[in-house]
């Protein structure tokens, strides 16, 4: 049992630091946001409600620059006044925004907020573990070494929910009549709307996925569903 402590405390503490994010996290939302009101995309996410048998779905705008959609742990979804700013100077369409939204259901949907939780508290302890073995062989090595491959870890889990939720979208657009070109127009224009890209950076250290992969992913759904796919 006491070779057990140090694993249980590890866990113990992702946890409540998690909790202490997310608390933190909402604090900031409530200060900073208010409920978007926009008529043409409203009426875009009025299709997808009924797509999803939902009265409305509420969007809210969260005042930062950064362009960005977010999916708090309580389950609101947020676009950014900079993602925003770049719909109204024509940058982004009605229909590309939208599938932003939809992209944000899908982490609320399939739970991402609550697996963020328990994959944090895991990677705590399989970093201690694994810092607690190299450094046997490694003296002053082990925790780097555990750390960075804890990281590229939680950089593989974050990329699986992005392709999840990017099929989440598809399948919603598809089913409220928006379809998936708007979803795939926006990837293609993402990292210069960001101000940056991931340059040469592999894949597997990326919390996202590359543009290209997440692109193929949808026509391979499009395929498996036989969508008609707009030129390129």
């Amino acid at each position: 049992m006491l070779k057990l402590t140090p694993l249980l405390m590890m866990l113990a503490y992702g946890l409540v630091m998690y909790r202490f994010s997310v608390w933190r996290t909402k604090r900031e939302l409530d200060a900073r946001s208010t409920e978007l009101a926009d008529a043409s995309l409203r009426r875009l996410t009025d299709r997808m409600a009924d797509a999803l048998g939902l009265e409305r779905i509420r969007v809210h705008i969260y005042e930062v620059a950064p362009v960005n959609g977010l999916a708090a742990p309580d389950g609101r979804i947020f676009i950014t006044r900079g993602f925003h700013d770049r719909y109204r100077s024509g940058d982004v369409s009605a229909e590309e925004l939208a599938s932003v939204i939809a992209h944000e259901l899908g982490h609320v949907a399939l739970g991402h907020a609550r697996r963020r939780m328990i994959d944090f508290s895991g990677q705590n302890a399989i970093r201690l573990v694994l810092a607690t073995v190299l450094n046997r062989v490694l003296p002053g090595l082990g925790a780097w070494i555990a750390g960075a491959l804890a990281s590229l870890l939680a950089a593989r889990l974050s990329r699986q929910d992005e392709y999840e939720a990017d099929a989440y979208a598809s399948a919603l657009l598809v089913k409220a009549g928006i379809g998936t070109a708007p979803q795939k127009s926006l990837f293609a224009k993402l990292e210069s709307l960001a101000g940056g890209g991931s340059g040469g950076m592999p894949a597997w250290l990326m919390s996202h996925p590359k543009t290209a992969d997440r692109i193929r992913a949808i026509e391979a759904l499009e395929a498996r569903w036989q969508v008609p796919r707009l030129p390129s």
